[in-house]
This record gives C-alpha cells, sequence and structure tokens, in this order.
C-alpha cells in the first residue's frame, strides 16, 4: 500500500510496492505456486515430449523452491504435485463461524495444537454449504446450517499459506446451532479440543486457516446481517 503525495506540492514517504514489498520467502512461495500452474496446465495439454520434460521440470522447480523456504520434504510436495491432474485451478477451503454472546467457536488442531474455525477441504460432489455443515459436524461434534456466505477471500493474500503448494480460495460461512448437545471434539481424530471464545482473548491462531481479522469480519457480519458478502 502506498501513501500519497500531498496537494501543496510537497511529497510524503512512499512505501514500497510490488514483489520488492513482500519478504522474500513470500515471493518465492507465489513463484513455487506458480511454476506449479504452469507445469501442471503444461502437462495437461502438451503432446511434445520436449515441452513436457521442460514443464516436469518447471514442477520439480517447484517443489525445490517449497524446500528453499522451510518446506520440510520437498519430495513430499514433488509426489502431490505430481498426483495432480487437468487445469490447475485454486483449491476451495470452507469454514464456518458460530458465535454465542460474540465469542467464536473455535476448535484446536490435532497436529499443530493451534486454534482455528471448524472447516477443511471441500471434497468433490460437495456443495460449498454442505462442505461446511459436514466439516462442522466432523470436527466440533454439532449439527448446524449454513445461514450465509459472509467472505470469500484469496488465502495468499490473507493467510500467507506459506508451505502450500495450492492457490486456496476461503470461503467462511456464517452457521446456526441445530441441537442443544455440547461441542465435541475429535470425532474425525483431526481435533484435540473445542471452545467459545471472545475475541479479545484468542487462543493462539493456526492463521493459514483462519486469522484474527477474519474473525473480527465475521463477527461484525454476525452482528449485521446487512453488511455484503466480503470478496478479494
Amino acid at each position: 500500500m502506498s501513501s500519497s503525495g500531498g496537494h501543496d506540492g510537497g511529497t510524503e514517504p512512499t512505501e514500497p510496492t510490488g514483489p520488492a514489498a513482500e519478504e522474500p520467502g513470500r515471493v518465492l512461495h507465489r513463484w513455487a505456486v506458480e511454476l506449479a500452474a504452469m507445469a501442471q496446465n503444461g502437462l495437461t495439454y502438451s503432446s511434445d515430449r520436449y515441452d513436457i520434460a521442460r514443464y516436469e521440470r518447471l514442477r520439480s522447480m517447484s517443489a525445490e523452491l517449497m524446500g528453499l523456504i522451510g518446506t520440510p520434504d520437498a519430495a513430499e510436495f514433488r509426489a502431490a504435485l505430481s498426483a495432480e491432474a487437468g487445469h490447475a485451478t485454486p483449491k476451495v477451503d470452507v469454514r464456518g463461524a458460530l458465535f454465542h454472546d460474540d465469542r467464536v467457536l473455535l476448535v484446536q488442531e490435532a497436529r499443530d495444537r493451534l486454534w482455528t474455525l471448524p472447516g477443511g477441504w471441500a471434497d468433490a460432489l460437495d456443495s460449498p454449504s454442505d462442505a461446511a455443515e459436514r466439516e462442522f459436524a466432523e470436527e466440533a461434534g454439532l449439527r448446524v446450517r449454513a445461514r450465509r456466505l459472509a467472505a470469500v477471500h484469496d488465502g495468499s493474500l490473507r493467510n500467507g499459506h506459506a508451505g502450500s503448494p495450492w492457490h486456496t480460495y476461503k470461503l467462511f460461512f456464517l452457521v446456526d446451532r441445530l441441537d442443544d448437545a455440547p461441542p465435541r471434539a475429535g470425532l474425525d481424530g483431526e481435533t484435540a479440543d473445542v471452545g467459545f471464545f471472545a475475541l479479545d482473548d484468542l487462543p493462539e491462531l493456526s492463521t493459514p486457516r483462519c486469522t484474527a481479522d477474519q474473525l473480527a469480519l465475521l463477527l461484525a457480519h454476525h452482528r449485521d446481517p446487512s453488511l455484503p458478502t466480503d470478496f478479494d
């Protein structure tokens, strides 16, 4: 973001924009994701064996770049990229936000012990709202109904997604509770705890999954249903 110059003939300092303004790790991550998409699209549509070899090398370079920015196993990413087929498109991550007295329900991820909104990848043949409701039931043990789509965010812009080879669109739904059962974590083996939290007393968040800013945005939508969907 840059600041504009004044209209009195003076100028104000401006912040750097473009790649130079980004942290090197984020630039490398963005390049790695772009290379992976180029490689996948090239392998999908090319028939010339020399072009195929070049695109396979691009895919390897993407995995190697991921390794440079701290990914523990570039070979694992290379295998994941190799398993992809068809035109490269963003993956879809769905999240459900349930509020009670302005406190939001969060689950603790079993893998890293960080907290997030219930959610995850949408499965094939799921509608977006069905996916959010299913993930909520699996991770928090509650039946919910998706009430409205509050936000559609680009995960690379809003959540960093460092270390992930995928470009992700994040869909945030406000949900309503359908039963009075207490929330329960661990039904799918992926969550370790669950609870309601005030936004001024949040536990440590898994920011690639959701951020404090996103939770604040969702609370604003919960309080004011007339707000339009926020999107990138």
